[in-house]
C-alpha cells in the first residue's frame, strides 16, 4: 500500500494533477499539509478532472503528527528529495506500507521532516536542470514505487 504526504505544494494545478496520480496508482490516501490547497477549488478540479472525487485525502497544517503517527502503526516514511544521503529511485527496495512524501516545488522537504524519513529517494536528473516539477516527479515515484 502506498499513502502520499504533501507539504507545503503552492500550484493548485500541480495538486490536481497529483490527484489524478493518486488515483492512476491507486494511493490509499491523500495527506495536504502545511499550505497545500485541497479541494473545492476549480485549479484543482481542472487538472484533478475529477480525480479528488475518488481519492480519500485529509488536510492538515503540520505534518508532523501525521507522520510520527503512521510511522507507529508500522508504515515506512520515504522522502523524495534532492539530498546527499539520497539513492536512486530505481534502486530503491519498496516495501510494503509506504508514506510517500513530497515537498515544495522550489525549497524542497525541510530538515524536520527528512529527519522522520527512514528513506530519501531521488530521481536521477541526466539534464542540465536539477529538478523536475513536482507533479511529474510525483508520478513517476509512485509509477516506480507501485510495480
Amino acid at each position: 500500500m502506498i499513502r502520499l504526504l504533501a507539504y507545503n505544494i503552492r500550484s493548485l494545478w500541480n495538486v490536481g494533477s497529483i490527484f489524478r496520480s493518486c488515483d492512476a496508482f491507486a494511493v490509499e490516501k491523500f495527506y495536504l499539509t502545511g499550505y497545500t490547497g485541497h479541494p473545492p477549488r476549480k485549479e484543482i478540479t481542472k487538472t484533478a478532472l475529477g480525480a479528488e472525487e475518488f481519492v480519500p485525502w485529509e488536510q492538515y497544517k503540520d505534518p508532523l503528527p501525521v507522520i510520527q503517527k503512521l510511522k507507529e502503526e508500522g508504515w515506512h516514511v520515504v522522502a523524495l528529495e534532492l539530498h546527499p544521503s539520497a539513492i536512486p529511485l530505481s534502486t530503491f527496495q519498496a516495501p510494503d506500507n509506504i508514506l510517500l512524501i513530497i515537498g515544495h516545488e522550489l525549497d524542497g522537504i525541510p530538515e524536520s521532516i527528512l529527519t522522520l524519513c527512514d528513506s530519501i529517494i531521488e530521481i536521477p536528473m541526466m539534464g542540465q536542470k536539477e529538478s523536475l516539477n513536482v507533479a511529474v516527479a510525483t508520478g513517476i515515484a509512485l509509477c516506480t514505487l507501485t510495480q
